[in-house]
């Protein structure tokens, strides 16, 4: 059509996802890319349905074109933008990522953090249907005119008794401080955000109802802890950990557990965002005194430690091994290990249920999965 040259006028219309690089860091390529793939198919109907052509797809961003109209009241790609717009607003929740839970069995609630919008989905465990979402914080227009999220949602804990649900939102910006949203279970607003976390991702989430402490860890190599009955930062501790993720907490003592995980891509992004040479390393679990920071015993693990769960009746530490495929078992008192379980890469997060001795591990898609492969749960019987 163009072997000779033409001149044309046209109406180019520009459509990307804002943050698509934050998202692949956090989420993955592959996950990102179902992401972008849903969000092409999604605007197709609304551009073909105003007369609209797509020219190209770069990366996260497809270019749409019209021929310049000569009827100068024509509005099509005008309204083919507010109709992409609604397309896109009535399938919000097709869009929102989980990332977190955290049950809270006395009130028949499930909390569901969403990680693309920073949002948590509220469950109704007894009548099986959401009732209602929690916006944590709207977009801020950055430099570049663009408006984004300034946090990633992370990890949630619920305090029950004190009807108050705990999220660590990740700084996503190395001049911002990583939060701690404190949401009131009552009514389901935000009554709180705290900073102070540091000026890095926040992955760890641990509370100490009894004690009014919120613990976090940070990948300035700290760790955080906030005060439930003050709403502020009451202490923060150099740690050895270099890398620490995830917390699990000694309800009858001082220790905390923490997985330290000695990821050649998290040193990458540690240098990069904060400056941090991170030369351990790692894959080990980190038991501190956490009153004071200091390291009471290094557990070593398999490859990529990540998730943590104790289960203090029965003495009995699980770590999830992302890289290795793992999930390794200890005796929580003398730190020597007990049990070695393979279960498919990559497993994530944990959960226990403790009257049928049962451990559930999340498993998350790897590279060989296929495409848009449903990630699975692997049931171990103790």
């Amino acid at each position: 059509r163009y072997r000779q040259p033409v001149r044309e006028e046209r109406v180019l219309l520009f459509l990307d996802l804002v943050g698509s690089t934050t998202l692949a860091e956090q989420m993955g390529e592959l996950r990102v890319q179902e992401l972008l793939t849903r969000f092409f198919s999604d605007i197709d109907a609304p551009i073909v349905l105003h007369g609209g052509e797509v020219h190209a797809y770069v990366g996260d961003e497809v270019i749409v074109t019209w021929p310049a109209d000569t009827d100068k009241g024509s509005r099509r790609y005008l309204d083919c933008v507010f109709a992409i717009e609604d397309r896109l607003a009535k399938r919000a929740d097709h869009y929102r990522k989980a990332f977190g839970v955290v049950l809270d069995d006395a009130h028949n609630r499930l909390y569901v953090g969403n990680t693309v919008d920073l949002s948590v989905t509220v469950v109704d465990t007894a009548q099986n249907k959401a009732v209602g979402t929690i916006q944590l914080m709207e977009k801020k227009t950055g430099k570049d005119g663009k408006a984004a999220y300034t946090h990633d949602l992370r990890e949630l804990v619920v305090d029950s008794a004190a009807n108050r649900l705990y999220v660590t939102g990740h700084s996503s910006q190395p001049d911002v401080s990583s939060v701690l949203f404190v949401i009131d279970t009552t009514t389901l607003k935000v009554i709180n955000t705290i900073d102070g976390l540091g000026n890095a991702k926040a992955p760890g989430l641990a509370l100490d109802a009894a004690n009014k402490r919120v613990y976090t860890s940070n990948l300035l190599a700290d760790l955080v802890v906030v005060g439930t009955d003050s709403n502020k930062v009451v202490a923060q501790h150099r740690i050895a950990a270099e890398q620490p993720m995830n917390i699990a907490l000694d309800p009858a003592g001082k220790r905390l557990f923490v997985t330290d995980q000695g990821s050649e891509f998290l040193r990458g992004y540690q240098a990069k965002s904060s400056g941090l040479v991170s030369k351990h390393p790692g894959q080990r679990v980190l038991v501190l005194d956490r009153s004071t920071g200091k390291e009471l015993a290094s557990i070593p693990t398999d490859a990529g430690p990540l998730g943590i769960l104790l289960d203090a009746p029965r003495k009995r530490l699980y770590v999830t091994n992302r890289e290795a495929g793992t999930v390794t078992a200890y005796n929580s008192d003398s730190y020597q290990k007990v049990a070695t379980y393979t279960v498919p890469t990559h497993p994530n997060s944990l959960a226990l249920d403790a009257k049928n001795n049962v451990l559930f591990v999340s498993i998350k898609n790897g590279e060989k999965n296929d495409k848009g492969a449903e990630e699975s749960v692997a049931r171990i019987q103790l």
